[in-house]
């Protein structure tokens, strides 16, 4: 008997020539898929069921509709979502890779019953329109878990996941493709620009966790003064005063040194689980005392620093999979991991650490992912952040 979830990846070394192209690495995906059972899986034979994951890096991420079309036509699945990524991870239940700055494809199929899931389309639609389409089938299947990927050009995009989140109900997860050319997302059909994915009726049951990349270094304070992403007093006082005190006198001598480690984070309101969402610092104005972060603030807000490093990532996501682990009561049949790209090999080292991580806490199962340009979770737009989710 087949397992229920499948996955092949593959990758290309530099320099391999015709073994990094597009065709050879879906060939090469679809013959280890086959090894593991029939393609496409029992439920699927002769039906609309069964659902393919696949993404890509950035080096393919042009072909990825040539990609879609060939998987579609071997395997006889129809339904096909993914994007692509600067890098991409994989576990096939025996090897783990995470593919950087090479061309490489994970696929992940799902024996998943055809009324069990709902596919849309990436375009800039509202969310009255949305609910028109698909408000029905949310409501008569229970649908509670959408997966869904992003063009991060798309305007009012963190506006838009919250509304979509709040009028269907659906609990968000996923990311923003990255890339350095085209930001494909596949849905039935691949194309660029605005948000595409896939929702999940109540039957296929699900958990999903979100791991921070960061770590408070400091309490929470109050934002007293500001104009737009520019905080100018905090607790009022001097916004970069209250900066210095919390880096340390090491850092303030040389604030430079704090970029890409020391980060400002907003808090969410009315969350009973501490969580927050990290922004970068942009600016810095000396002589006013001001600091610019990458987002929108309010007189009011609550704001707090963190840092960035290796031991406070590896300690939260840990901490995120105990939870994730105690909550699962039912093996795990298959997962989505998408993670930011400012982690990885990034911040948690070569060899794949940051995947090996999560199947040295919960064991080994089928399993892809990719490396963000921002992820999703519940109705809300991250940075720095791993969001996991596993079928059970």
């Amino acid at each position: 008997m087949s397992a229920p979830f499948r996955v092949a990846h593959a990758g290309a070394a530099e320099g391999d020539g015709a073994g990094g192209h597009w065709s050879a690495l879906t060939r090469r995906c679809l013959a280890a898929l086959a090894e593991k059972g029939p393609v496409p899986p029992p439920k699927s034979i002769g039906g609309d069921a069964g659902l393919g994951f696949v993404y890509v890096t950035d080096l393919l991420g042009g072909n990825l509709s040539e990609i879609v079309d060939h998987l579609r036509l071997t395997t006889g699945l129809k339904h096909w979502v993914g994007t692509v990524g600067i890098g991409i991870a994989g576990h096939d239940g025996s090897a783990v890779a995470e593919y950087f700055d090479a061309p490489a494809m994970t696929v992940m199929i799902a024996d998943i019953a055809g009324d069990s899931f709902r596919l849309f389309e990436q375009q800039e639609i509202g969310t009255g329109a949305f609910a028109k389409a698909h408000g029905k089938w949310i409501e008569s299947h229970g649908a509670q878990l959408g997966l869904v990927h992003a063009d991060p050009r798309s305007p009012r995009l963190p506006a838009l996941l919250e509304s979509l989140s709040d009028t269907t109900g659906l609990y968000l997860v996923g990311g923003l493709a990255s890339s350095r050319g085209p930001y494909a997302l596949a849905a039935e059909h691949v194309a660029e620009g605005g948000v595409s994915g896939v929702m999940f009726a109540g039957a296929v049951e699900a958990a999903t966790g979100l791991s921070q990349g960061c770590s408070p270094i400091g309490p929470t304070h109050t934002i007293t003064e500001c104009d737009n992403n520019i905080v100018m007093a905090i607790d009022d006082r001097p916004a970069l005063d209250v900066f210095k005190e919390e880096i340390g006198e090491v850092l303030s001598r040389n604030l430079n040194r704090a970029a890409g480690y020391i980060f400002a984070a907003l808090p969410v309101k009315a969350s009973d689980t501490g969580d927050y969402l990290v922004r970068n610092l942009v600016g810095i104005d000396p002589n006013k005392g001001w600091i610019a972060i990458g987002d929108l603030v309010s007189k009011g807000d609550p704001i707090l620093f963190t840092r960035r490093d290796k031991p406070s990532a590896e300690n939260d996501l840990d901490r995120m999979l105990s939870k994730l682990k105690q909550r699962i009561d039912k093996p795990i049949r298959g997962g989505i991991y998408v993670s930011c790209l400012s982690r990885g090999v990034n911040l948690f080292g070569p060899d794949a650490a940051e995947t090996r991580r999560i199947h040295g806490a919960l064991g080994d199962f089928p399993l892809v992912g990719f490396f963000a340009n921002g992820e999703i979770s519940h109705d809300r737009l991250y940075a720095h952040t791993g969001v996991l989710t596993l079928f059970t």
